[in-house]
Formats: C-alpha cells, structure tokens, sequence
C-alpha cells in the first residue's frame, strides 16, 4: 500500500535523526545520515512517482492524534506530485550533503534536524485531515528553524531565525483559522468532510484571505517575504536549497489543496486577487535581487519571482475556472505546476552551486570572488546551465513553464469579466518585464562571480568541489535540459494531479508529431524543444568552426575585462554594484529610496574617488518596523505587571474574572 510505504519512509526519517542525536560528532555519523535519508528518499520518490502514473487514490488511518478523529493520510494525484518533488529535492541533498556536509562546523546542529526536516514535509503533503496537517506543518517549521539557527554565533543568523520563526509562527496561526472556519460548528476536520460542506461567501472570503497569509507568508508572497532572503543565507547550503526548492512547495501545495480542493467553487474576482499578488511578487522579486551583492541572498530574492510567477498560474486558474472554461483553467494549472518542478531543479541547483564556492572560498559576497570558471570549470558549467535555466532561456526547462504560463494569458479575452480583462494583460507584462529583468540578474551572478579575474586571494586559491556535489549539480543540470527539450512527457505526468482538481487536462502531448507540445490547438500556437535545442547546438558549432578556420592564426592574448586600462588589476572590471546601477537608477528611487553620494577628490589628490549608495526596504519600514515598534513599546509599558504585589496579582485576577463573565452574558 503506497501510504503505509510512504508512511515507514517517515518513520525512517525520524529514526535517523534519534540515531544522529548522540552520534552527530563521531567522523562516520555524516556519511550514513546522508546515505540513509538519500536512500529514503528515493524509495519515497519512486513509490509517489508509481502513484502519480497510475493514478491511485489510498488513504490510511492510525489511532494517533484527536481520540475521536484519529490521523488521516491520504495519496492522489496532486499530494503524489508533490511528493515527488519533495523527495526529488531531499533525494539531491542529501547526495550532496556527503561531500558538502564534510565541511559542516556543527554537524550535532543539523544531522538531527536534517533528517526530521524531510519528515516533516512529507507528512504535510499525506495528512488528510486538519489536526494532523497543522501538527506537521508546525513540525516542519520548527525543524527548519533550527537548521536556520545551526550556525548561532552570528548575530545575523539569530536574527534571520527570530523572524523566520516569528512569521512561520502567524502563519501557522492564520492556517489555524482557515480550518477553523472550512470546519465549522460540527467539527469537520478531515478532508472529505470539508468538501462536503462548503462555507458560505463570507466565511470563503476570509478563508482566502487567511490562506494567503498562513501559505504565502511561507511560500514567499509578497509582503510576507521578509524572513526569505534572511534565513535562506543563514542556513547551510544543501538545506537553503530544500528551503527554497522544496519547502517553499509544500506552500503552493497548501495553496492549491486548500483554495482549489476544499474550499470550493471560486469566484472570479479571488483570481484578481491572486494575479495581483503574483504579479507584484514576481517583479518585487527580482528587482531586489537585482541589489544584492551576496549570492545567496540573490538566488533567495529569486525564489520570491518564481513564486509570483506559480501565483500568477493559479490565479489564472481561479479566473478560468470561475468562469467555466476548464480547458484553459487546466492550461494555467498545468504551467504552474510545471512550474513548481522546473523551480525546485533549477533553484536546488543554483544553491548547490553557491555552497561549493562557498567551500571553496569562503565568500558569499561576489565582489569578492571572480576568475572562478579557471578554477572551478566543473561547477561554472552546472551553474551556468542553472543560470540559464532560471532565466527562462531556451531550450530549457524554465523556458517552457513561462512560455505556458503566456499562452494562458493570451487566452484572457475569452474572460467576460471587465476587472480580469485589465488585470490579466497587465500582470502579463510585469511577467515579461520580470522575465528580462532575471536574465539581467544572471548575467550579474555568472559574470562577476565566474568571469574576468579574480579579486581577493580566496578567489585565487579556489578549487573545484568534490565528486558528491558535482554528480548532483550535473545530473540537476540534466533534468533542465531533459525536461526542456522533451516537455510533452513532463506535461503529460502532470496531467492525473490537473485532472483531480478541475476534471480535465490539458490534450494528451505524447502523441503530438516530433515530440512538440500544443497547448490548445495547432493553429493556435506550438513549441518543439528538441528543434531548438538542435538549431542551437547545430548554429553554435558552425560558428566556432567557422571562427577557428577562417580567423588569422595569430593568437594574441589579453586580460579578461581590463577595460582598456593596461594595468593588471581586478579593480577595472565591472563589479555586482556597478553593474545594477542603470537599473538602480530607474526603479531605485521609488521602490528602494535609493540615494548615491559620490566623493571626488581636487586635482592634485591622489585618493580615489568614493561613490555610496544606500537602499531601504520600504516594505520592511512602512509594514514591519511599526509593528515591531509598537510591540517593543507595550512590552515595555507591560513589564510592570511582573514586579506587582501579591494583593495587586490578585485585584487583577479578579478583574479579569468579572470582565470575562460580563462578555459570555453579553454574548448569550
């Protein structure tokens, strides 16, 4: 039975990480935590993927949790798919994680919570009732926060932990609600009973909204994103790329069972709302990238426009379904959840990259790296396929879900809505521009980290990373391409999980002639990524053959980047800062209230010149910083109440008393 096979597989999770408790420093202890929950999950992943081909539904029930409710588990088409993304991900850290968590300072801090981390994600995506969902969510954020805080000496990592913590914490809350309210006054928790007995408009409304905040605060919407960029660099490197790849799935997942499965039909406007969070996400997104200097951080921004770019597909998928067109409904949620895989390949990949220059460095900060391709050749290919991947570029896989998720936006004037015929056409061109803007952001992160020369002696002293790690970014850097140029089998595995939600999928693709993919109809639009790939390949070849006869035989050599300066110094090349200025300059000062003061010396000095730039989180002051203000005030007005009087402690009991019996005979 898939359930019980997935169900032993946490188990077995949970049991690594007891062993890994009073044995994390023994030298051995590593390695078989690594080897155990890598082999976990691939059995998890096949047993899901098994699931997901042959469409089977099971469901399982242990005497555990509520007495009179018991803990449900459940396995479709949608939870297999997720599943299989889940355990693909941990899969890939964990073989990375041999040679990568060779390095690990604190090994006691992670190997526990680790193992217990992939637990807790497998077990939201099988709970079918809400006590056992809420339980492992909680699970899952707890774990993860304290591989946030493995490395607790840094002041910044204390931070990055308190406002993961604190945000997972409301999340959680307002998911608390939401079930609250689809359960109503009988107590309906388990998940077939939720369908049964939808809420009223009102209490939809505010199960929405309650959704958006509890899974949007961990997915990364926009303005509940804060804790991303910050925990992300703060944990090691190998569980950045679960938090990013993986975590931030189970989100969407929460999203999807919940908005699309249990709270049924939908109204067109909640795809307005949607869109519009998506959309401002994705863009949000990527301009903060844009800024960052440290590469971690870069690639955690950038989970925030992916996630805006899934929200834009499932905001078209309330709007199509809302409206009865299922077929182009089932076109968005095909595109975000294809999505939803291309991300968590390419963004896994990426973190992986940054660990082993972290590794090799010590640096996240890419002013200080360069040259790294002479290095570290291995691990700038893997990158640079992620790096094209993530910016939507052809023929790979990232290219396909953005280019499905702009054929289901073209489709928009078949909605009769006014407010979705303005609000489609306009997040399609946030969508665009966020899509140009990531490539730019790419070319930054690649360039100056791996081109021209080095800039610090760490730069200098790099070497390429262990066998682990490359087999993981390379067999990552495959799946890219494989799923970029074969599409049509990637769509048609996605298919059972579309088909559970809206009754229908997009057209068998498998079939197609010469293994492209139609969306809706041939005379609509296609696309055949193996003839791109070919043309590609076929172009590029020629032209470096054509170069290398018809070129003069003289070779000179030069400098990489000296910007026709004839002093060897890594201080005429481009830097991260320098490079993001003319975007800084037209969206800085309304988005980051961007400010340069330039310094420049008299004739004569011989100092250089100075140039600061200073950029504010406007969201983090205008939201943020007055609730943490005024929390801090009342806490401190409150703190009296810990030096009273017992005779004090008393009257107040009292009056609490009497105020809470006034209340209940008020309410009666």
């Amino acid at each position: 039975m898939p359930v019980a096979i997935l169900l032993w597989c946490v188990l077995a999770y949970l049991l690594v990480a007891a062993f890994s408790v009073g044995l994390a420093k023994r030298p051995f202890t590593t390695s078989v935590v690594y080897a155990a929950t890598a082999l976990i999950s691939v059995v998890a992943c096949v047993t899901a993927l098994f699931c997901l081909n042959s469409s089977q539904i099971a469901t399982l029930r242990l005497p555990l949790g509520l007495p009179w409710l018991g803990a449900s588990f459940h396995i479709d088409a949608l939870s297999a798919f997720f599943l299989v993304v889940v355990n693909l991900g941990t899969a890939a850290a964990s073989a990375y994680a041999l040679g990568y968590g060779r390095h690990e300072t604190s090994p006691e801090r992670v190997l526990p919570f680790f193992a217990a981390f992939l637990a807790g994600m497998n077990l939201v995506v099988l709970a079918d009732d809400a006590f056992t969902f809420l339980l492992a969510w909680e699970f899952m954020s707890l774990t993860s926060w304290a591989l946030v805080l493995a490395h607790h000496r840094s002041p910044e990592n204390i931070r990055a932990s308190y406002i993961y913590i604190l945000m997972a914490s409301f999340g959680t809350f307002a998911l608390l609600l939401a079930y609250g309210l689809l359960a109503g006054p009988a107590g309906h928790y388990g998940f077939d009973e939720i369908r049964a007995h939808h809420p009223d408009a009102l209490y939809s409304v505010l199960v929405l909204g309650l959704v958006l905040i509890g899974a949007g605060s961990k997915a990364g919407l926009v303005p509940l994103h804060v804790w991303l960029p910050l925990a992300h660099p703060a944990a090691p490197s190998h569980v950045s790329a679960l938090m990013s790849g993986v975590m931030t799935k189970v989100a969407v997942y929460a999203f999807i069972r919940i908005v699309l499965d249990l709270l049924g039909p939908p109204a067109w406007w909640w795809g307005v709302v949607v869109l519009g969070l998506g959309g401002i996400t994705s863009l949000m997104g990527v301009l903060y990238a844009l800024m960052q200097h440290d590469l971690k951080r870069l690639l955690a921004y950038h989970t925030v426009e992916n996630i805006g770019i899934i929200f834009i597909g499932l905001g078209l998928t309330l709007a199509f379904r809302a409206n009865g067109l299922m077929a182009t409904a089932a076109l968005a949620l095909t595109a975000a959840l294809f999505h939803v895989f291309n991300h968590s390949i390419f963004k896994s990949l990426l973190f992986f990259g940054s660990g082993a220059i972290l590794t090799a460095t010590g640096e996240r900060d890419m002013e200080h790296l360069g040259g790294l391709i002479h290095r570290m050749p291995l691990t700038a290919f893997a990158f640079l396929v992620g790096c094209a991947a993530i910016s939507a570029l052809p023929p790979l896989n990232g290219f396909v879900s953005e280019w499905l998720t702009f054929q289901a936006i073209l489709l928009s004037p078949e909605l009769s809505q006014w407010g979705l015929k303005l609000i489609v056409p306009a997040v399609g061109a946030m969508l665009a521009l966020s899509a140009a803007l990531a490539a730019a952001c790419f070319v930054k992160a690649f360039g100056i980290t791996f081109l021209g020369r080095a800039r610090t002696r760490a730069a200098e002293a790099a070497k390429e990373t262990d066998r682990f790690s490359l087999a993981v970014m390379f067999g990552f850097a495959a799946i890219c391409l494989l799923a970029g140029i074969l599409p049509g089998f990637v769509i048609d595995a996605i298919a059972p999980a579309v088909q559970i939600i809206l009754g229908g999928h997009m057209p068998h693709q498998a079939s197609v002639p010469w293994l492209s993919i139609v969306p809706i109809a041939q005379n609509r639009s296609s696309y055949n990524g193996l003839l791109v790939f070919m043309f590609i390949a076929i172009s590029a070849s020629m032209s470096a053959y054509a170069i290398h006869v018809l070129a003069s035989k003289v070779v000179r050599r030069a400098p990489a980047w000296d910007g026709g300066y004839p002093e060897k110094s890594p201080l005429t090349q481009y830097t991260a800062g320098s490079f993001a200025q003319p975007i800084r300059r037209v969206f800085g000062t309304l988005i980051f209230r961007a400010r340069e003061r330039v310094e420049i010396p008299p004739p004569g000095d011989t100092r250089p010149a100075k140039i600061e730039v200073n950029l504010e989180d406007v969201i983090w002051d205008v939201l943020y910083a007055p609730i943490s203000g005024s929390i801090a005030f009342l806490a401190d007005r409150l703190n009296v109440l810990q030096f009273l009087t017992i005779r004090r402690y008393l009257t107040l009991v009292f009056g609490a008393l009497v105020v809470l019996l006034l209340a209940i005979a008020i309410w009666r």
